[in-house]
């Protein structure tokens, strides 16, 4: 392709940065009058991840001693993983079209405190079917929390602003994440049974999250007024949206990029304690400085993508550059196999981490330039294929396990599927039909 195709395309994926999306008045001192009060509102949504990420992966630091006490094979454990998968897939999509239609300052604090409850529960359980119970809900409540930040975020931040604000919303699962680990180790004896009451006291902190959320929000700080652009977006009616190229574009991309991050959240403390004959103690540890990894790398992604945007790279062009470097970092997965314990193995890891994370702020800001009338169905429909499809793998990858005896393999199938979603991204990305202002 000449220098004059190239620069071009990228004048043309430029213009995806520049529509706005406007709030109304709001009283002095918040909404969109005022810079530091939407970026406060971005920290609660980071909180409002990390709790998240912390009434998940107490199962997930739990899994050993879960597996234990309830003799679950491998692809037990992985049928508990994929029933968390296929709720979140059915929760995506009741709350998507939630999140179009009701208050978000109201439906934001109901499906938090209806996940953490659950996760409470889980703390309660006495059989393997009790156990499916809860994370079943957990994961349909759970569905609530992307449909509701993402619209939020949209309606408060402009494009060029989105990769950061989004790097910093999915950096609270990695917050969470990292916290997890620690409470886990300070509540847990060696009583195998000591693993209910991290669940408990996690389910209730989520709980304390909805006050300042209630008391930060007024009626109308978050109801967007459709921008001057808004009309040029092809396919206003959300059936055209569904059927465009935008969206099969990112149903790929999302299936891909969601498989490696939730195979290697779920199995990490597994891989380590029974793969690689870790402690617990040993596992735990990693994982908190893994979770930092991952934290950095979503961050320094999203940022990335807006300094390269304000370097006269159009934003899409940045965003695809930056999703590429991430996915060549999951890619290092491929050398799990030959590597025993040791500080190589757990360096290869991080590595896959930051960049498995660092694809999602980039990944939502491509959703967020698809309609903004429509922004949680579109977050809740890419929902479905986001888990149906990890949902599966998960049961897959424990049977796998199960059959080979490790789980390397596995870990090296799912590091690469990030490369594959950059195909669709940078080839069929739908560009505009004529500039925006």
């Amino acid at each position: 392709m000449s220098s004059r195709c190239w620069n071009a395309w990228f004048a043309g994926t430029a213009s995806l940065g520049t529509d706005k999306v406007n709030v109304t008045a709001s009283p002095p001192g918040q909404g969109a009058s005022d810079p530091k009060w939407k970026w406060i509102v971005c920290g609660l949504l980071l909180l409002a991840s990390a709790i998240n990420y912390m009434d998940r992966q107490t199962l997930a630091n739990a899994s050993v001693r879960i597996s234990r006490e309830f003799s679950l094979t491998q692809a037990q454990y992985g049928n508990v993983e994929a029933v968390f998968g296929y709720a979140f897939a059915a929760g995506s999509l009741v709350f998507g079209w939630l999140a179009d239609r009701l208050a978000l300052r109201w439906l934001y604090a109901a499906v938090l405190g209806l996940w953490s409850l659950a996760g409470l529960v889980t703390g309660f359980v006495k059989t393997y079917d009790e156990l499916l119970l809860c994370r079943m809900l957990l994961g349909f409540f759970e569905a609530g929390h992307w449909p509701c930040a993402i619209r939020t975020t949209q309606m408060l931040l402009n494009p060029s602003e989105r990769s950061m604000g989004n790097g910093l919303l999915q950096s609270g699962a990695s917050l969470g994440a990292v916290i997890t680990p620690v409470i886990m180790q300070l509540l847990m004896t060696s009583d195998l049974g000591s693993w209910r009451l991290p669940f408990i006291v996690v389910g209730g902190v989520g709980l304390l999250w909805i006050l300042p959320w209630v008391l930060l929000l007024k009626g109308n700080d978050l109801h967007p007024v459709a921008s001057a652009s808004s009309a040029r977006i092809p396919g206003a009616g959300f059936a055209s949206v569904i059927f465009s190229r935008r969206m099969l574009v990112v149903f790929v991309v999302i299936a891909c990029i969601n498989t490696t991050w939730q195979i290697l959240r779920a199995w990490m403390p597994k891989f380590l304690q029974e793969g690689r004959g870790y402690s617990e103690a040993q596992a735990l540890n990693f994982n908190s400085v893994w979770f930092i990894a991952t934290d950095l790398g979503c961050l320094a992604a999203g940022a990335l993508a807006v300094w390269l945007a304000r370097r006269h790279l159009s934003v899409h062009a940045s965003r695809v550059l930056v999703f590429a470097g991430c996915a060549l970092l999951c890619a290092a997965c491929v050398l799990v196999p030959w590597l025993g314990r040791g500080w190589l193995l757990l360096m290869v890891l991080s590595f896959a981490g930051a960049g498995a994370l660092g694809v999602f702020p980039l990944y939502h800001a491509f959703t967020q330039d698809i309609s903004p009338d429509h922004q949680g169905k579109i977050t809740g429909v890419a929902g479905v294929a986001a888990w149906l499809v990890p949902a599966q793998i998960q049961k897959l990858f424990g049977l796998l396990a199960d059959r080979t005896g490790s789980f390397d393999l596995g870990l090296v199938l799912a590091g690469f599927l990030p490369l594959l979603a950059v195909i669709p991204l940078w080839f069929f990305w739908e560009k505009p039909k004529s500039p925006l202002p």
